[in-house]
């Protein structure tokens, strides 16, 4: 019903927008409960999409029940999907495969498609928050839930997983009665102790959810301010300041990411793991090094600029040494460890188990690739040699260069100083030549 066309119709408007008023009167008592039911069948329907997890949980984590529960804790995972699922439930290894830990890291997990893991039951504690420290309690880790977010603090978190996390959250705060304020990220929360950069306990141990943005979420603002730098229990780590209680909100800036710079440093990277034997130094030569070997030589006055910092690469070091043009996403490694930003890019060209062809410009997410996915990044093709086109024709005087790539019919890549006989190449093999910059 046009509230103008019964103002306007003469005889009877007074009783037409009586009726009008009576129906937007009715409306507004309606609307709430409408709301909230679809609510609750939202929430309900997300509760049934939740995976599962709890099985693969370490039977040899000990689960004990939370006394209270005051804090909900976002991290971000540093690692891809498969990995962080492993390392969550199974627990930390460390180089030589030797376990640290016995699993238990989260509550939840949620992956770059929004697919949410429930990894062990909301009532028991999560080893999740490490030493931290809020509003002067401890053992964050005692009285809070965890949920990681598939990711590294320094890529943008997706839709769909502000969509789950937001839908999770909301679910959680009804259970536990906790507001906005309760919602907390691990770089908010963890503090350490003295090092080479800050002669007190300070903030800034884990850079963890740096680039949470909470209205993504459906949450209101965080603290105004850190309660324990205020108290005088903790030295302030001004990245964090800023990102967190800043004038203006600001994130992890991509076009830095985890490259180290003037104004992006080891620790403003890596935090607390920067010395880490997991933690990978890959310079602009190719050269990789660990936290651990920069440490014993002390040699960290000497880091370069543009060089790349990798987190929790366990035993994957030497798979990351620049030792020839083709790269392989594994378990510890992905598209983003191999490519950064490139990922995406025309340029960036993925070799799929399955032998089909993708290039980064047609790949949605960096974590949707599977393991033993072949990339090379910088070229363009593929140009098919047939008999009328060989290789010297596609790549002229480049057929022999380590640079150009082959990918035979058999699935097999060689570079062109690795091909024998180019006589003998068969027609259907596809050429990748280095893309002109």
């Amino acid at each position: 019903m046009d509230l103008l066309q019964i103002r306007s119709s003469g005889k009877g408007t007074g009783k037409g927008f009586a009726s009008v008023m009576a129906i937007l009167i009715i409306l507004c008592f309606l609307l709430p409960s409408l709301s909230a039911a679809s609510t609750r069948s939202g929430h309900a329907s997300f509760q049934r999409s939740i995976v599962d997890y709890r099985p693969r949980l370490n039977p040899g984590y000990k689960k004990i029940k939370r006394s209270k529960t005051k804090y909900i804790i976002v991290h971000t995972s540093e690692l891809g999907r498969e990995a962080t699922l492993r390392v969550v439930s199974k627990g930390k290894w460390v180089r030589g495969g030797r376990r640290c830990t016995h699993g238990g890291h989260t509550h939840y997990v949620i992956a770059r498609n929004g697919r949410t893991y429930r990894i062990m039951d909301k009532q028991f504690i999560a080893d999740h928050a490490g030493l931290s420290m809020w509003d002067g309690e401890t053992k964050i880790s005692r009285v809070s839930i965890g949920i990681e977010l598939v990711g590294y603090h320094y890529t943008p978190i997706t839709n769909a997983q502000y969509r789950s996390v937001g839908k999770l959250i909301d679910i959680l705060q009804g259970v536990y009665h906790l507001d906005d304020r309760a919602v907390l990220t691990h770089s908010q929360i963890a503090y350490g102790r003295p090092n080479r950069w800050f002669k007190k306990n300070h903030r800034g141990r884990k850079r963890c959810a740096k680039n949470f943005i909470r209205s993504k979420a459906g949450l209101g603002p965080t603290w105004p301010y850190d309660p324990d730098v205020r108290a005088g229990r903790l030295t302030a780590d001004a990245d964090l300041a800023k990102v967190f209680y800043g004038r203006f909100a600001q994130y992890a800036q991509l076009d830095e990411a985890n490259i180290i710079s003037k104004t992006n440093s080891a620790w403003a990277i890596a935090g607390e793991d920067f010395d880490s034997s997991t933690t990978v130094y890959k310079f602009p030569d190719g050269s990789v090094r660990t936290g651990q070997q920069i440490a014993a030589a002390k040699d960290w006055n000497r880091i370069p600029a543009k060089t790349v910092i990798l987190l929790n690469q366990g035993d994957h070091v030497e798979e990351l040494e620049e030792d020839g043009p083709v790269k392989t996403i594994s378990d510890g490694i992905t598209a983003w460890s191999l490519a950064g930003t490139m990922y995406n890019h025309e340029t960036t060209i993925y070799l799929l188990p399955s032998g089909h062809i993708r290039k980064g410009s047609m790949i949605d997410d960096w974590d949707d690739l599977p393991a033993k996915t072949k990339l090379i990044i910088g070229y363009e093709g593929p140009y098919k040699l047939s008999k009328r086109q060989s290789a010297y024709n596609i790549a002229g005087n480049k057929y022999k260069d380590p640079k150009t790539i082959y990918y035979l019919p058999s699935n097999q890549l060689l570079s062109g100083n690795e091909v024998k006989d180019f006589k003998r190449l068969q027609a259907g093999t596809l050429v990748f030549l280095p893309a002109a910059m």
